[in-house]
């Protein structure tokens, strides 16, 4: 059985697995205990499962586990805490912008990488970050308002 090492929330991590190619989402929730990531469409189209591998947004169910050997990987567990959230947790806790909360990980997740390389973003800008990450309750306008807060705050 492989052996795969790979750092979770600053935690280093050794997995055994049976198969390398398990979508690193299944490693993540099934394994890790890890609830923030969330099985959407497994396809890799809603974004429900985004996390980050070494700072960059992916989506963790069409990804296998063995990609992110010896990566960085960061789940919204690993974002904030709740004594001391990131400003995007905070944001959209104070938006209110989760109504379902299903769509809530991807959507913090792709803020996050987003705003790591755009400070002061426009409307625009948001609305096409988020583009692919899909939301049926519809709270786009929240999740937008959210985005905009912690983009002040950071």
């Amino acid at each position: 059985m492989p052996h795969i090492g790979l750092t979770v929330n600053g935690r280093p991590t050794r997995l055994i697995l049976d198969d390398p190619d398990t979508p690193l989402l299944y490693v993540l929730r099934n394994d890790l205990g890890l609830n923030g990531p969330r099985f959407g469409c497994g396809l890799g189209q809603c974004g429900a499962c985004t996390v980050h591998v070494d700072g960059e947004p992916v989506r963790s169910c069409s990804v296998p586990v063995s990609s992110a050997a010896n990566r960085k990987v960061v789940t919204l567990e690993g974002l904030g805490t709740p004594q001391k959230p990131h400003p995007l947790q905070k944001a959209f806790i104070e938006e209110q912008a989760a109504q379902c909360g299903y769509c809530i990980n991807g959507m913090i997740m792709q803020s996050a990488a987003f705003l790591a390389t755009n400070k002061n973003p426009s409307d625009a800008e948001i609305k096409q970050a988020l583009a692919r990450n899909l939301c049926r309750c519809g709270t786009h306008l929240r999740i937008l308002r959210a985005v905009k807060r912690a983009a002040a705050g950071l």
